[in-house]
């Protein structure tokens, strides 16, 4: 199987949704989010999942949710905690590029603010800095390749993914 679809992977605040949309714009792909997938699937917030089930109900609806995609031409934007499910990260590489859009913690921190309503899968008594960490060596493993996006506004980011994929 080819691979058509582009998947953003990063941290919440990294623009993995503005940027998703615009790339999808420039290419004339379909965007999806995937948190608003799970939101749609389940019919409940990213948080009133994570109030009801603790974090890694809300990782194993993450994952549910990821393995259902099937779609061609279309630029995937995921939840910052998808790099946790490694039968899902399979499933989109099978038909995607997957990019890291590669932010500072600081950056992360400055976008998001209180992160505490965001539906963030973590553990109630782990840092964002330790978050950080341990997601970005995952974010590492599963990217074909990494965007320092810190200082790109959407359009500058959209573009330097285009390019290095010669889309």
């Amino acid at each position: 199987m080819t691979r058509s679809n582009i998947v953003l992977i990063g941290m919440a605040g990294a623009g993995k949704s503005t940027v998703g949309q615009t790339l999808a714009e420039q290419l004339g792909y379909d965007f999806l989010d995937t948190d608003q997938l799970i939101e749609s699937q389940r019919e409940q917030t990213l948080q009133t999942i994570l109030d009801e089930t603790g974090y890694l109900g809300l990782r194993d609806a993450e994952e549910h949710s990821l393995l259902s995609i099937k779609a061609k031409h279309t630029v995937i934007a995921t939840g910052g905690s998808a790099v946790y499910s490694v039968k899902a990260m399979h499933h989109l590489k099978r038909t995607a590029y997957v990019v890291y859009l590669e932010v500072s913690l600081g950056t992360v921190i400055d976008r998001i603010g209180d992160y505490s309503q965001r539906g963030l899968a973590k553990p109630a008594e782990q840092t964002l800095a330790s978050v950080f960490e341990e997601r970005c060596a995952l974010y590492q493993q599963y990217a074909d390749f990494s965007l320092a996006a810190n200082d790109l506004s959407p359009a500058q980011a959209a573009q330097a993914i285009a390019s290095k994929l010669g889309i």
